[in-house]
This record gives structure tokens, C-alpha cells and sequence, in this order.
């Protein structure tokens, strides 16, 4: 049985992975460039093709089970990784999960840490608001705080880096 070619759809080679159609691309650029003009850093594809979010969290990047690449031609609609995690050397503190992060367990309280700070393995550096629980997120080996890579009350993804610390 022969298979139908949709109309405006581009022929496929044998055995490769379906090509996106003009269209998919023309909409991939217009959300580049949008990010770009937002100063925005992540973009997800649903599964579904349809469904799209976009966020300012995190160092750039975009997930569709692949890498999605800047259009040929158009460095400037791949938005840049924020300065604040290239500056000072030290190791990257992971987030453990995704969330809302406090440097402090209220707003009238004080920060956990501060950039300088010097912490143990056991001292608290934030909390990370999930599903309405109040997550304190531990240093887990000692260090100095050399710098704090969000702010407070942003959402936070998995594994996106909070905070430098020095070992």
C-alpha cells in the first residue's frame, strides 16, 4: 500500500526522521524571536507539537528532545546565558528540584546565606516552595558562598545552578 503525501508536506527519504514543514519552521523562528525580544531563556515543545513554554529561569536552553538550533543567518534571535553565571569560579549549587526559591524562611526574616558567607555541610542556603511545601535546601558539603545566581522568588528549574560556592 502506498503511502499519501499531504498536501505542502516535503517528501521524506527512506528510513530518516520526518522533515518539518516551512510553516514548523516559520513558527520556530517567530518564538526565537520573541525570546529574544523578552530577554526570555528556555523554550519546551509539548509533545503535541502545540503546547509551548517559555521562561526567563536558568542558563539558555531548548528542549524538544533534541537541540533546537538559532535560524542560519540569525545569531541574534539565540538569547544569551545570563552574565551573573559567568562571573567567579567556584562550583555550581544544583537545584533539586523545580520550585519557587526564598533566600529566607519569610519576607520579614534574614537571607539564609549571603554571598561571602562561609557554610557548613549542614546549613541551609534556601528554601524551594514545591506544591505548596516549604523545601529547606541544605549546602551539603562545606564552602563560601561566592555568589547567589537568583533571585528570590523566581521559579527554578531542576538542575539549574542557585548558587557558586568554593570547595
Amino acid at each position: 500500500m502506498a503511502a499519501r503525501k499531504r498536501a505542502g508536506e516535503r517528501p521524506a527519504k527512506a528510513g530518516a526522521a520526518p522533515q518539518p514543514s516551512d510553516e514548523e519552521i516559520a513558527r520556530l523562528e517567530r518564538l526565537l524571536a520573541l525570546m529574544n525580544e523578552h530577554g526570555l531563556t528556555e523554550l519546551e515543545l509539548g509533545q503535541d507539537g502545540r503546547s509551548v513554554r517559555m521562561s526567563k529561569s536558568g542558563p539558555a536552553t531548548y528542549a524538544v528532545g533534541a537541540p533546537l538550533a538559532a535560524p542560519a543567518g540569525n545569531p541574534a534571535a539565540a538569547p544569551a546565558a545570563p552574565a551573573k553565571a559567568a562571573k567567579a569560579a567556584g562550583d555550581p549549587f544544583l537545584s533539586p528540584m523545580v520550585g519557587t526559591f526564598y533566600r529566607a524562611a519569610s519576607p520579614e526574616a534574614k537571607a539564609f546565606v549571603m554571598e561571602g558567607d562561609l557554610v557548613k555541610s549542614d546549613s541551609t542556603l534556601c528554601i524551594i516552595e514545591a506544591m505548596k511545601v516549604m523545601n529547606e535546601i541544605k549546602a551539603e558539603k562545606p564552602g563560601k558562598v561566592l555568589q547567589i545566581l537568583v533571585e528570590n522568588g523566581e521559579a527554578v528549574e531542576y538542575g539549574q545552578p542557585l548558587f557558586l560556592i568554593q570547595r
